[in-house]
């Protein structure tokens, strides 16, 4: 799939932990707005990794915010210094498990909330680092490990109910088939994106026609527009939306957790001649039977949800509850890339489409690594299989997506996209950056 150029496979030592706190201001264009974040400002509790091995290669990661309380969470990323520093750089699995199963680091979670979001930070900074190092993409590094190795990366606690490992492997083992095929036409005809650009809530009318229309014309098959502070309002934007894209094209839509279980299902039908493709985060994330009892009320119309999702046991109940038609991981929310993992087999236990979400600075450039690494390895998949896009910030990162004819072209130089550059920590790092002074 990928030959391993200069791949370094001496054993390293994790010897520092840096911490950046980087705010962009998009609240000042409302890039981003929505019923429930009317002006954010994307942000990222970042993290690199340094080692004492002398190729110098660094792991980068971070955990997205909207503003304030970024302080809070690269504290939190910060706080586990002292838990990282010495660890071996090749034990991932170990790491992961360490941070997760710290009894008092638990105890502020457990497995949610700020806390979880800095271990994700730093697992996937090392993972980033592992990439660097074999000199691979993440989504191809992770493609080529066997299906043993894949199931030793799961934390399988509190989900054997509904997935034990042995299922674990045994879907891993019918994906292995065909993989190398997979992976030549993800690298020649990439994997599809749907765009949220012309969906945010605070731009005109005229502003949305334009950017639909663009989106038409830059080959994307599907749009999404924010919904959930005023009906009328949301029904005229659907109206325009559907002029101006035509029948073919579908149209998702965003409450982003506005809504009571009532009030959604009176929203959605409102809605519902427009035909929306799906409905996401119609109210908390964290109410399997609203979502269930929503889906019940407003089929066919597809619930969606993820983004917000804390952890892999909430993803299990979500779709042991069938509560939910589209998973929609989030590469920064959970406690990173071996969670992840397992959500995308819980996915693929449960038959389910696994669109993530990527609306916030550098989360496309993390995510499409783990849908590429599921359609090779896990579930073999791409009917109706989309991750977001959003043309904000990608030109501060070292290695940014590049989106072609609607389509994510894979990844191929190594690591996890993550790194941003020295120019981009700089200046937007809060508040003495020169974006901010």
């Amino acid at each position: 799939m990928f030959a391993v150029q200069g791949a370094r496979r001496n054993s390293a030592v994790i010897t520092s932990l840096e911490t950046f706190d980087v705010r962009f201001p998009t609240s000042r264009d409302l890039d981003g707005s929505d019923a429930m974040n009317p002006d954010p400002d994307y942000s990222a509790a970042y993290v690199v990794v340094g080692t004492d091995a002398d190729d110098g290669i660094e792991g980068h990661g971070f955990a997205f915010t909207i503003g304030r309380g970024n302080d809070v969470q690269v504290a939190a990323i910060r706080a586990l210094e002292p838990f990282v520093i010495g660890l071996p750089v090749d034990e991932l699995r170990d790491a992961s498990r360490m941070l997760l199963h710290d009894s008092q680091l638990r105890w502020l979670g457990p497995e949610k909330g700020v806390m979880h979001m800095a271990i994700g930070a730093v697992v996937n900074a090392l993972w980033d680092l592992a990439a660097k190092r074999a000199g691979k993409p993440l989504w191809a590094l992770l493609s080529e490990m066997s299906p043993e190795q894949l199931v030793s990366l799961v934390d399988f606690r509190y989900l054997t109910d509904v997935l034990t490992p042995g299922e674990a492997l045994e879907i891993l083992r019918r994906a292995q088939g065909g993989r190398e095929e997979r992976a030549a036409r993800l690298l020649e005809h990439g994997y599809p994106a749907y765009t949220t650009t012309p969906g945010w809530l605070g731009y005109s009318d005229a502003k949305l026609a334009r950017l639909c229309r663009e989106a038409v014309e830059a080959g994307y098959g599907q749009i999404k527009l924010k919904v959930g502070a005023s009906l009328d309002d949301d029904v005229r934007r659907m109206r325009i939306a559907r002029d101006v894209c035509g029948p073919a094209i579908r149209i998702a839509v965003d409450a982003n957790q506005r809504w009571d279980v009532g009030e959604a299902v009176r929203w959605i039908r409102a809605l519902e001649p427009y035909d929306p493709w799906w409905v996401e985060e119609p109210t908390s994330p964290d109410d399997v039977l609203g979502h269930a009892a929503i889906r019940r009320e407003v089929r066919p119309v597809r619930i969606a949800t993820g983004e917000h999702v804390q952890n892999r046991v909430v993803f299990k109940q979500l779709m042991q509850a069938e509560a939910i038609d589209v998973v929609q991981i989030d590469a920064a929310r959970v406690a990173g890339v071996n969670e992840n993992i397992a959500i995308l087999l819980l996915a693929a236990k449960f038959g389910l489409p696994v669109c993530p979400h990527a609306g916030g600075v550098g989360l496309c450039e993390l995510v499409q690594h783990l849908a590429m690494f599921d359609f090779v390895a896990v579930s073999g998949a791409l009917e109706d299989r989309v991750v977001e896009y959003v043309d904000h910030l990608h030109e501060h990162f070292v290695d940014p997506v590049v989106i072609r004819e609607g389509r994510y072209l894979a990844p191929t130089a190594p690591g996890f996209s993550a790194e941003m550059t020295p120019e981009a920590l700089t200046e937007h790092q809060y508040p003495s950056g020169a974006a901010w002074v």
